[in-house]
């Protein structure tokens, strides 16, 4: 992926706040300070156009990033800090699945977990969602530069089992200060951002990462 421009174009807490729907979009899911907004600046080679939090639980809205004036990212609010409350809990809830219950413009989510700790509660339950939901998703194991390589399948083998991932779920191993994994993850991101809707396409790519 070839980035021309990138900018921030709006924050959001509700439906009329979104952008016009004319552009597909990719959104990134995960736990407070798993990442998202590092995986976005890595993935646009930007280093502070989604702002990165030293505090997690902080982030309460939708940011939308416009790519080439083509196509957006958006940040949603983390999940699962355990330090706030059940009322700002239940908000992140709320936020998210208003955009994923109204969006059609939604063509991909990337599910980010730790790939140094085992999934959490909610993340599991994050994860039991996107099986069973019509949106395509992936799944990046981040930080992986916190790691040796040496425990890269140990430590992914368990991401996928504790997630009960189908096989053939993209996956992908992730570093944003290594850029480890960028070209994997713009391979699915592209994919489904512009090749997904040819159905009779003779195309069909294998874009999972191996772990082996």
């Amino acid at each position: 992926m070839k980035i021309k421009s990138s900018e921030h174009e709006i924050t959001a807490v509700r439906p009329a706040q979104y952008p016009e729907e004319g552009l597909p979009e990719v959104a990134f899911a995960g736990r407070s300070n798993v990442g998202k907004s590092s995986m976005i600046n890595s993935l646009l080679n930007r280093k502070k156009l989604a702002y990165v939090g030293n505090t997690p639980g902080k982030t309460r809205q939708l940011n939308f990033f416009i790519v080439n004036n083509e196509f957006r990212l958006v940040d949603l609010p983390g999940y699962g800090y355990a330090k706030v409350s059940k009322a700002e809990k239940e908000s992140w809830s709320k936020l998210a699945n208003t955009y994923f219950d109204t969006r059609e413009n939604l063509r991909l989510i990337v599910h980010l977990i730790d790939i140094r700790h085992k999934p959490s509660e909610k993340d599991r339950e994050m994860s039991k969602w996107l099986i069973h939901s019509n949106i395509p998703y992936a799944v990046c194991a981040v930080k992986s530069d916190k790691i040796s390589r040496g425990q890269y399948k140990k430590q992914a083998t368990q991401i996928i089992k504790e997630l009960n991932l189908p096989h053939d779920t993209p996956f992908v191993i992730y570093s944003s200060t290594k850029n480890e994994g960028i070209k994997e993850l713009w391979d699915i991101i592209e994919y489904h951002l512009f090749f997904d809707d040819f159905e009779d396409s003779d195309t069909d790519e294998d874009v999972n990462e191996s772990v082996d």
